[in-house]
């Protein structure tokens, strides 16, 4: 980053200043009080924002993205630009080649499609056991999650206890919408996902992620084929406990 990156960038109003410092305050504390602490960076809109704020501030939070082979040739452009513009390594976890090997063999490459058990093996392979691993040893994570992504989302607290993962959790944009994420990627010039310019405004892996309609909710393009209360990878399913927030 050039040295006039650094500085404080107009944001447009008042509120998106509010939510900006909120964020970078919470972060901030992660890394004081919560070492070792990683950012789950799923290379959306929402954790790239959150790169950003990470490396301005020079914080002490590992970031690792989760190459599930079979994400989009433009996610892996971003992962590379992301590495360039920040001067940053991320960490990178892949599913288990036998376990990858196993499931195609068993029941075909694409066999998400078939049915919702099946879709959810899938993930369990490719996104869920690397985060186990991805997980292992830290004592808090930070995801990109907002409330506003999803009714099983509207909920969402900044912080919880993962007791699935025996760490705390933190959702730093949880208030944000997605006009407050573009007028941070605009103001301080974030590199992100080209998809985002095509309609997509969640990505995930390109055989389960198609661009939305006008007026679609924003997760619509993911599994697309399923009911909306399935629309979850794994990743987030733990139930969560009404702990003060830092």
């Amino acid at each position: 980053m050039h040295r006039e990156d650094n500085i404080d960038q107009p944001l447009g109003d008042s509120r998106s200043v509010q939510l900006r410092d909120q964020a970078r305050h919470l972060l901030a504390q992660i890394a004081a009080q919560f070492a070792p602490a990683t950012l789950a960076n799923s290379l959306g809109l929402e954790d790239v924002v959150l790169t950003d704020m990470i490396v301005r501030a020079q914080l002490d939070i590992e970031m690792f993205s989760i190459d599930t082979g079979r994400l989009h040739p433009e996610t892996h452009d971003l992962m590379a630009r992301l590495e360039s513009h920040y001067g940053i390594k991320l960490k990178v976890f892949a599913p288990e080649a036998r376990a990858v090997e196993d499931y195609r063999r068993n029941h075909g490459l694409d066999a998400f499609y078939e049915s919702l058990a099946l879709r959810q093996t899938c993930c369990q392979i490719r996104k869920v056991e690397p985060l186990q691993r991805a997980l292992a040893g830290k004592r808090a994570w930070i995801t990109g999650m907002r409330a506003q992504q999803t009714a099983n989302r509207a909920r969402l607290l900044l912080r919880q206890r993962d007791e699935t993962h025996g760490l705390e959790k933190f959702n730093p944009l949880v208030d944000w919408t997605e006009q407050d994420l573009w007028s941070y990627v605009r103001a301080y010039r974030v590199p992100y996902n080209v998809l985002h310019d095509r309609h997509y405004p969640s990505i995930g892996c390109a055989p389960c992620t198609r661009a939305i309609a006008v007026g679609e909710d924003v997760r619509a393009g993911r599994w697309w084929w399923e009911a909306p209360e399935s629309k979850e990878c794994g990743l987030h399913l733990a139930t969560p406990l009404r702990t003060e927030a830092a």
